[in-house]
């Protein structure tokens, strides 16, 4: 990684992965040298963890850099020892992985060595060692936001219409973008939104696609409807449909962006048990 990337400082951890601080050491695998990203450690340890980094990873590379207001996805990189990492390329997933997501179990991908006897004058083949290489982890390269979270931005300053403005404007078109994608994001809640601070402004990011679904069709019910069916996302901003646990389509996101709103609007906060420290909700 240090060849490529160089970490710098843990930003968040969550449940099934890492995101570090990061800056560009080599020229070319993405932007210039010194350039500042944000790079998440997806430990391929489960099938069920693996299923969810490549729902994630394919969202990101289909939105990839084409909206101001969903975060970029830069590179991908595949670790297959303790110090081997290799880019994905674009447009594919890595087979391993799909492969384990299917059967429901970490598949190894053998590569066999073959092993000759030197005694005999013939090079003879002997054997066959098997030498098991296994994913170790997905690495995602993206853009880095150093305003932090929108509850760390919004409850950090006094109430600003503008700002508030903003939140909402950026925010439902970042929802229509993805929906006209085929997207389903679902777990919309202002920890899943990064702030990228400008000259202009603040910038919204909608980010972490972990529990990000592709439908044929997400502004199209019975299409939808088909496929959602899972109950997941964060409580306070739950559709009422998926609390039930009834079948739903992509309009759950935009109950949960309404909520999101309310919450700006009104600076609504909760705090969680054991923390000391507000949180939009």
């Amino acid at each position: 990684m240090d060849d490529i990337y160089t970490l710098q400082q843990e930003l968040g951890r969550g449940s099934y992965g890492v995101v570090f601080k990061g800056r560009v050491t080599e020229t070319g695998c993405w932007g210039e040298r010194g350039d500042t990203v944000a790079i998440k450690r997806l430990p391929c340890c489960s099938p069920e963890s693996i299923e969810l980094y490549l729902q994630e990873l394919w969202a990101m590379r289909i939105t990839a850099r084409n909206h101001p207001n969903v975060i970029a996805l830069y590179n991908c990189l595949l670790q297959t020892g303790p110090r081997t990492l290799q880019p994905l390329k674009s447009g594919r997933l890595p087979l391993d992985l799909v492969e384990s997501a299917l059967k429901g179990r970490v598949v190894d991908k053998d590569s066999k060595t073959q092993v000759r006897n030197p005694s005999k004058s013939k090079r003879r083949l002997m054997s066959t060692e098997e030498v098991p290489r296994r994913c170790f982890a997905l690495w995602l390269v993206m853009e880095y936001c150093e305003g932090g979270d929108l509850s760390q931005y919004i409850l950090s300053r006094p109430p600003d219409a503008e700002c508030n403005y903003a939140v909402l404007q950026q925010l439902g078109s970042a929802i229509a973008f993805l929906h006209r994608h085929g997207i389903v994001h679902r777990d919309i809640k202002p920890d899943n939104v990064l702030v990228c601070l400008t000259k202009t402004g603040p910038v919204m990011k909608v980010a972490d696609f972990g529990l990000s679904k592709m439908v044929d069709n997400a502004t199209d019910g019975v299409q939808s409807r088909l496929a959602l069916s899972s109950t997941c996302g964060s409580d306070f901003y739950m559709a009422p449909e998926v609390w039930a646990g009834r079948s739903y389509t992509a309009q759950a996101d935009i109950f949960s962006l309404g909520v999101l709103f309310w919450a700006v609007l009104e600076r609504i906060t909760f705090l969680e048990d054991g923390a000391n420290q507000e949180q939009l909700g």
